[in-house]
């Protein structure tokens, strides 16, 4: 029996638990299958203040709305009553947020029953390569449930990375007076635009105040970019003010700017824009690597102290040759607490041009096996084949 032609239908449903890095990879990843692959997508989600946030089009109190060609789709209580003819081809359940029984039961009785993946986090701990595509047997409801491990060689699932990306980051890199007109609407001035650019998003047990401390009395002046909610305890104490988007103030070299919370796509230019990035969580971090410039990533905490494992896995990979990078992302973190930020930062400023070399092959390196939606897409379609020459 041979497969339709036609593209496949998807519904991902995802829970908001880290604020934005959630919906913004559960966005991405729903605005590439329809944008690039013409995939019909539903995506499920309880926060819509949240997604509302890095997507301004998002109506926070409607239960159904199209976005950019996408169902959005309330998702409040555990419950959704479907029928078997509405349950599409494959269904993605993100970061294991549990799909509702109701739906389970409604998958079980489509024929053919549809595809179903669990999105996995992301990470460089060489356990995730073993699990990659590993199925999970539902004996009760006779469904079978695959793991989806993103990651960053041929063992794994690929990183999101739409088409062209690379060449729109590269032209307005190129583009100075187009970058300063990007920053100008952010209101950044023309003499700040010319200081070193450091973007900043990450958790509040960051030690935030120790690199203000750093860049006030450091040799040159710094201007630094924080979205509107983080770290307000220390932009406050900073700023002398609440610390509201559009607020600004300047102390010894240090300028501080704060800017309204940007939708995805700007997000990007922010980050291009940058000399260095700071970024927290999945979606952001990713999002840096994409973007060429040094960055420090403030990993999501987890019990144990796992995230320390997570982080100097990704470390050994990334930045294994880069010994001011690594000093920095450790003590970001908490793992090697840093006794002098002024000579961490110091020395993070005289490898940056190395970091950049390896950004640049870094990126060749990953993309060299594929990207997500393409392989994740590929291995739904070998699924589907395999269960119909099972009929």
């Amino acid at each position: 029996m041979s497969l339709p032609s036609r593209a496949p239908s998807l519904a991902i449903f995802c829970k908001v638990v880290d604020n934005f890095g959630d919906i913004g990879i559960c966005w991405r990843l729903a605005r590439q299958l329809c944008h690039e692959h013409a995939v019909t997508v539903t995506l499920w989600v309880d926060d819509l203040a949240s997604f509302r946030r890095i997507c301004p089009e998002v109506e926070p109190s409607a239960a159904l709305q199209l976005v950019e060609g996408i169902t959005v789709r309330h998702w409040p209580g555990q419950e959704v009553v479907a029928g078997p003819d509405e349950i599409p081809d494959i269904v993605i359940e993100f970061f294991g947020c549990e799909l509702p029984p109701g739906y389970q039961q409604a998958m079980a009785a489509r024929l053919p029953r549809p595809v179903w993946l669990n999105y996995e986090g992301l990470s460089a701990e060489d356990w995730v390569e073993g699990c990659h595509r590993l199925p999970s047997m539902q004996p009760r409801l006779r469904l079978t449930k695959h793991l989806y491990f993103p990651g960053f060689n041929e063992r794994t699932g690929g990183l999101l990375h739409e088409a062209g990306l690379d060449e729109r980051r590269r032209a307005f890199q190129h583009d100075s007076a187009g970058a300063n007109d990007f920053l100008a609407c952010l209101g950044v001035t023309k003499t700040e635009a010319s200081m070193r650019k450091v973007s900043l998003f990450c958790y509040p047990n960051a030690p935030v105040a120790a690199l203000f401390e750093t860049w006030i009395n450091g040799a040159s002046p710094t201007l630094c970019l924080v979205p509107e909610g983080v770290a307000p305890e220390q932009v406050a104490a900073f700023l002398g003010a609440a610390p509201g988007a559009g607020a600004s103030a300047t102390r010894g070299q240090l300028t501080l700017r704060v800017l309204p919370f940007l939708p995805q796509p700007d997000y990007d230019l922010l980050l291009w824009a940058c000399d260095i990035n700071v970024v927290r969580g999945e979606d952001s971090w990713v999002r840096a690597q994409w973007a060429g410039r040094p960055f420090i990533w403030h990993i999501y905490p987890q019990d144990e102290q796992l995230h320390h494992k997570k982080l100097r896995a990704f470390l050994a990979a990334y930045a294994h040759d880069l010994p001011a990078l690594t000093a920095c992302m450790l003590g970001w973190n908490d793992v090697c607490p840093v006794a002098d930020w002024p000579a961490a930062w110091e020395a993070l400023d005289v490898e940056r041009p190395r970091i950049e070399t390896q950004a640049e092959a870094w990126r060749g390196k990953v993309l060299a096996h594929g990207d997500l939606v393409t392989q994740l897409l590929d291995f739904a379609r070998d699924l589907r084949y395999a269960q119909e020459i099972s009929v």
